[in-house]
């Protein structure tokens, strides 16, 4: 694509962010759809976030994607904030506007865009592990199609504050529930270390179970559920779906899911999971 003085520009803010595989994804649809912008990563450090982002807006940066540790803290400096960004506590996604700075959350239909691949989630059983800012997300999306949820944390007192505001059951062990629940999503960072043990004795899941581990490569819990004849997602398509959303928010056209899911996989990206890829 020819990139010109009308180029728009987007990109995704966090500390660390290089890693990122969002330009990947974001400029193949801009690509595809022939519109003439540029998606890059922006490294910002938590003190010099509100800064960071007003510089950007003022530089003529058209929209971010917010990732960790920023989503919770970008609710302060947003003019509006969407309803459900609102009630989850975190933004993943800004947009410039001429009423400022506008903070959406995409997460949630990510994660639910992503289940409804391969798992019909209205009135599911699910078993949610961990209780930070992701877990929010999920436990909003399941909210949204009644799904009986179970919820465990190491720490009970977060957990209860979570099931309380989102209507899920809370369990002091991963085990009380492990053998009654059609699925199972790690929102934990449990697995990020090649040498984490998976979160939950693995030898209590159940063939046919769905277990998804918000972390986007192969993970411990992965393994150990494939082996036990469950079916398994990684967090590659939530990654995808959550970013479609936002190119959605900022551009008004309908995102190219397709051409997203192959850009990663071009790039060498190997999803480690059963849904329909691409």
């Amino acid at each position: 694509m020819r990139i010109t003085g009308r180029v728009s520009l987007y990109g995704v803010v966090g500390y660390p962010v290089k890693h990122s595989l969002s330009p990947v994804f974001q400029n193949a649809a801009f690509s595809h759809l022939g519109i003439e912008a540029v998606y890059v990563p922006f490294e910002i450090k938590p003190g010099d976030l509100e800064d960071g982002v007003k510089g950007l807006m003022l530089s003529g940066v058209r929209g971010l994607n917010v990732t960790v540790p920023h989503k919770e803290a970008v609710l302060q400096i947003a003019d509006r904030i969407s309803p459900e960004a609102e009630e989850i506590g975190a933004a993943n996604t800004l947009k410039f506007s001429d009423e400022g700075v506008e903070a959406y959350n995409t997460d949630w239909i990510g994660f639910l865009r992503a289940l409804e691949e391969v798992h019909r989630p209205d009135g599911a059983s699910v078993l949610v592990l961990g209780a930070g800012g992701a877990s929010r997300a999920v436990l909003y999306a399941l909210r949204q199609v009644s799904a009986k949820v179970f919820l465990w944390n190491r720490t009970r007192e977060k957990a209860d504050r979570l099931a309380e505001r989102f209507g899920a059951r809370v369990v002091d062990a991963p085990e009380e529930a492990l053998g009654e629940v059609d699925v199972v999503v790690n929102t934990t960072s449990v697995g990020l270390r090649e040498d984490d043990p998976p979160p939950v004795n693995a030898s209590l899941l159940k063939k046919d179970q769905l277990v998804v581990d918000l972390i986007y490569k192969e993970t411990a819990l992965l393994r150990a559920a494939r082996e036990r004849g469950c079916r398994v997602q990684n967090g590659f398509p939530m990654l995808v779906y959550q970013g479609a959303e936002s190119f959605r928010i900022w551009t008004g056209c309908e995102p190219p899911v397709r051409v997203m899911k192959l850009s990663l996989l071009e790039f060498g990206y190997i999803p480690t999971d059963y849904s329909r890829t691409p």
